[in-house]
């Protein structure tokens, strides 16, 4: 910015307050987005309820910090406020938020956390009550996002003893990249809502145990500053969600690249988002703005955080797309969200670098089978093809891992390695960074231990004779119940009548 860059007074910013003008202050800088209203991706009407107004505390954690001036025109970027010319709002603080706060100082050091169910019940207590909504919530009744961690429990070991298990040797190859284990941190969108510092928490913690971490389209983080934070020579992937305008997504895939980018995995499965219940309950309570009220603009309060992030992305992605794709990078390209077979013998015959069995955590299509229940099927249907094994096309799945038990049934079953979203925002929503580094030592201590009590020095003998899986498509099956994971467990919610306070 210039020395001479024109300074604006609160007063005159307030001025534009209309559908016809409408300013907004973020991060002390004042912008004209009238023209922007109806194409931004959330709507206009969380535009305009801070017409006029100072927008940051709501921009911050659903958008990159450099969002604003990167889809808008510089013609639109008016100057600076006036710091002195802003009113400062007193945000009250409820009763509701220092429970919250009280809570959080007295979490339980973290040295009490044993296993990744740990973190997020920690997170559940401490985290806001729209970011836990957010990370936690899942299609319609959820029964996706359940099974896809039960289905981990319909397989079962077969060990092998008397083998010399003095040292083991976990270590994986993903993608050509090196990682100290075969798992990857999958992309998910918004990790301000958990901790000021976003994604960053990951990248740094990635880097400190030598893991890969995936970029997401959709990240609180700018993506060059979470390159940048980086280790020299940490890898990196990018997740995709595909713009309706390919001018976008050409420049935003050659830029990853270039910044070094090791593989590209293009979201398949979110042609439309998911509902998601708890989510879209947390708007019921907006009122929405004076101009939306004036304007008889309808307050929509059903749409959630994850509406207001998502409409940009193109339903019309087909398999033609993927000619296309190879076409402007050189990039290894990924499908993620495969659900079937058959889909993942096409995705091997259009020359893909590899897939990811995924239902999008259990947010898009309800009683769509886990990944883990798929891995089992796509092996077998590419084995008849003679597709696989096959060092051009790795299988990858994601959804319910919270046990290195789980990483090692998928790995035994034909995956290269495994992503886990979740916990780790779980983890770093609870304790920060730290929170996530503690995460991941106890999933190499766990994958220590069950690597030598299963009899597999590496994880090349970690072979499909050590699991049963017979059980995997019985979803009737019973099992054990899964005490942390139910306790943790919050069920949707139906709609009521409010509590009435009484006058007298």
């Amino acid at each position: 910015m210039t020395s001479d860059e024109k300074i604006l007074s609160g007063d005159e910013v307030a001025k534009h307050n209309t559908r016809e003008s409408c300013w907004i202050i973020v991060h002390g800088k004042v912008y004209d987005v009238t023209d922007f209203l109806d194409d931004h991706p959330g709507g206009s009407r969380i535009i305009l309820k801070y017409a006029g107004k100072d927008a940051t505390e709501e921009y911050d954690p659903i958008h990159p910090p450099d969002a604003i001036t990167r889809n808008l025109h510089p013609s639109k970027h008016l100057g600076k406020i006036d710091p002195h010319s802003v009113k400062k709002v007193v945000k009250e603080i409820t009763a509701e938020e220092k429970e919250r706060q009280l809570r959080v100082e007295n979490r339980p050091p973290l040295t009490e956390c044993l296993n990744l169910h740990d973190f997020e019940a920690i997170a559940r207590s401490v985290m806001s009550e729209k970011a836990w909504a957010y990370y936690s919530s899942a299609a319609d009744d959820e029964i996706t996002h359940r099974e896809n961690h039960a289905a981990y429990h319909r397989i079962w070991f077969r060990p092998r003893v008397l083998r010399n298990m003095t040292n083991v040797d976990f270590s994986a190859t993903i993608l050509g990249q090196k990682s100290t284990m075969p798992i990857y941190i999958t992309a998910t969108a918004l990790g301000k809502l958990g901790h000021p510092d976003g994604e960053l928490n990951l990248t740094r913690a990635a880097g400190k145990y030598g893991l890969i971490q995936m970029i997401p389209t959709l990240a609180s983080c700018a993506f060059d500053d979470l390159v940048d934070a980086a280790q020299p020579g940490q890898p990196q992937f990018l997740q995709l969600y595909v713009n309706k305008n390919r001018e976008i997504v050409k420049s935003f895939v050659q830029h990853a690249e270039e910044r070094g980018i090791k593989g590209l995995f293009i979201t398949v499965d979110a042609p439309q988002l998911g509902r998601r219940e708890k989510d879209m309950r947390q708007n019921f309570e907006d009122i929405g703005s004076a101009v939306q009220q004036k304007a008889g603009d309808e307050v929509v309060r059903d749409q959630g955080a994850a509406r207001a992030i998502s409409t940009f992305i193109d339903p019309g992605l087909d398999w033609k797309d993927i000619t296309w794709f190879k076409t402007i990078t050189k990039m290894p390209i990924i499908l993620k969200g495969i659900q079937t077979w058959e889909d993942a013998v096409m995705a091997a015959e259009a020359g893909v670098a590899g897939i990811v069995l995924s239902n999008h955590g259990g947010r898009q299509l309800e009683f769509a089978r886990s990944g883990i229940e798929v891995l089992v099927e796509v092996v077998g249907a590419l084995k008849e093809r003679n597709l696989f094994p096959n060092p051009n096309f790795e299988i990858y799945v994601d959804g319910g891992v919270r046990r290195a038990t789980d990483v090692l049934k998928a790995i035994a079953s034909g995956a290269t390695a495994v992503g886990i979203g979740r916990p780790f925002l779980y983890a770093y929503s609870a304790y920060g960074q730290p929170g996530v580094e503690r995460a991941l030592q106890i999933l190499r201590d766990e994958l220590e231990m069950n690597m030598r009590l299963l009899g597999a020095q590496t994880l090349k003998d970690v072979v499909p004779s050590m699991v049963d899986a017979r059980s995997i498509t019985a979803h009737t099956t019973a099992v054990p119940e899964d005490r942390l994971y139910g306790s943790n467990y919050e069920g949707l919610q139906s709609a009521h009548i409010k509590e009435i306070k009484s006058k007298l």
